[in-house]
């Protein structure tokens, strides 16, 4: 028998064998069981190809060899049979499928009633590889990601923090912030927290902040709720804590103290508000500068004055009524304000013996830009002791803005009023504090206790004799009446007493500077 040669199976052949009419070479190949042989040989032969075949059934197999166009053609390939069970092995050369034996796989049945030969599997590694490969690109990307966002953070804040020390260079004396002794507090807020446009802290800003305070201790209460001392990196606040039925108040004081160029070294120094959680009770905080000796009510309760004291908390503290009645005209120009809750309480006194004015809850706002007054959502009124004739009266004119001017003015007489008793005289004499009317009125009076006394029998406070023989007070008492006269009109303004405080100061000083044993104004 002539040598036989096996090749390869052919992975390209069609359903019905492998194309090979060009080739007009014929071939002889082994046939089994003879029955596919050409009619009395024991062999075939083709111009195409040999075959060998493996059919498994069962445990058994049967392997069956012939010529490829002999042996059902429309049904066999040089890869697969007719039914999954069957595989198949091609050559071409003389007898090449005598040896030639198929290797037997599993098919699988796609729709169509087709099969395919499972291709093969990964490896446990590419497997790993295919895994990890995506993963870990994916968290280089963030990384990368991460890195670039910090970088662009850096520089902008950087950007921003040379322009604030280019406008404190600038501007440093217009726009100096109320300081806690040598606090460093201005430098963290105004250079790392402000917006930059004048217009106060970003709200996402100061939350940001508040979470960062630290409660310390309870130094006071009021209708509104509590204040506290707290801490910010080190430093001293004031966090007043607002109940959540008063929510109005403090939406209101926020919102005040986030007006354009309010800030001034006599209006208290805001840092941030929030809404927080504690105790399972919802809080709405107002954080402030911190100011140790308390309110001027505080103050008045525990020291004595001098001249010098008492013209230097007036003047200051009418300086900061002043820039809120003050409106600024321009492109973030600032409104008109009216406080209209003046009282001792609301006016703290800072370590160098300067006032500023706190608790913003109650303010109007006016511009002329837009001729609106703007009363806010808050419903509630101001102190009954320090409220006006009109409001008592209920008469005041809610449309005109200067009325609510006025009535600051008539509570700062009384503030006045209460500084001077607790200014000392020649001889060393004093009374002890007292709120004003303490005389005429209960401890808490009422709407209807004020108005008898106020409205209908046109009482003010007490005007001790001791005041006439003091030239200082002599003058301050002077100024005080003409703030709380009766008709509105008729009354000071705001500007019109500072700038009598402050010549009552220069006149003071100068005597002093002409060592003059005795103080002569006029």
């Amino acid at each position: 028998m002539e040598t036989r040669e096996a090749v390869a199976s052919f992975e390209g052949a069609d359903a019905g064998g492998i194309d090979m009419d060009v080739m007009n070479v014929s071939i002889k190949c082994v046939c089994s069981p003879l029955g596919y042989c050409d009619p009395g040989k024991d062999f075939c032969q083709t111009n195409r190809t040999c075959f060998s075949s493996l059919t498994k059934n069962g445990a058994f197999e049967r392997n069956t060899k012939g010529c490829i166009d002999t042996y059902e053609r429309s049904k066999m390939n040089c890869k697969v049979g007719p039914t999954p069970d069957v595989t198949v092995a091609c050559c071409r050369t003389e007898f090449c499928n005598d040896n030639l034996t198929p290797t037997y796989a599993p098919l699988t049945e796609v729709p169509g009633g087709n099969f395919i030969v499972p291709g093969p599997m990964y490896s446990s590694l590419q497997l790993a590889l295919v895994i990890c490969i995506p993963i870990l690109v994916l968290f280089v990307l963030i990384a990368v990601t991460i890195i670039v966002i910090r970088a662009i953070f850096k520089r902008r804040m950087a950007v921003l923090k040379a322009r604030e020390k280019q406008l404190d260079r600038d501007y440093g004396n217009d726009i100096q912030a109320t300081l806690i002794g040598d606090s460093t507090l201005k430098d963290v807020f105004d250079h790392s927290c402000t917006s930059g446009s004048g217009s106060g802290l970003p709200f996402l800003v100061q939350r940001t902040v508040a979470k960062q305070v630290t409660l310390v201790e309870n130094i006071g209460k009021g209708r509104y709720g509590e204040v506290w001392r707290g801490q910010y990196q080190g430093e001293n606040v004031a966090v007043k804590i607002f109940s959540s039925r008063d929510e109005a108040s403090w939406a209101r004081e926020s919102e005040i103290y986030n007006t354009v160029l309010l800030r001034h070294e006599n209006i208290l120094g805001f840092l941030a508000s929030d809404m927080t959680s504690r105790n399972s009770c919802t809080q709405l905080w107002l954080i402030t500068h911190y100011h140790e000796y308390g309110s001027l009510y505080d103050y008045l309760n525990r020291c004595v004055l001098d001249h010098h004291q008492l013209l230097r908390l007036a003047h200051s503290a009418s300086a900061g009524v002043v820039h809120l009645h003050t409106e600024i005209f321009g492109t973030q120009g600032k409104p008109a304000i009216a406080h209209r809750d003046i009282k001792t309480k609301n006016i703290l006194v800072k370590k160098s013996g300067t006032c500023c004015i706190a608790d913003l809850g109650l303010a109007v706002t006016h511009s002329q830009k837009t001729n609106t007054i703007d009363l806010g959502n808050n419903n509630k009124v101001g102190t009954k002791r320090y409220m006006a004739p009109e409001v008592l009266d209920e008469r005041i004119n809610c449309g005109s803005f200067d009325s609510f001017k006025c009535v600051d003015v008539y509570a700062f007489g009384l503030v006045m009023w209460e500084v001077c008793r607790r200014t000392m005289t020649g001889g060393g004499i004093v009374e002890e504090y007292k709120p004003p009317f303490y005389d005429v009125v209960p401890t808490d009076p009422s709407f209807e206790d004020m108005r008898k006394v106020i409205v209908i029998d046109q009482q003010r406070p007490t005007i001790l004799n001791r005041w006439a023989s003091d030239e200082v007070l002599t003058q301050v008492v002077k100024l005080m009446k003409e703030c709380w006269y009766q008709n509105p009109c008729a009354r000071l303004t705001m500007l019109r007493v500072k700038k009598t405080l402050a010549k009552l100061i220069e006149k003071l000083e100068k005597q002093e500077n002409k060592g003059k044993g005795e103080i002569v104004l006029v």
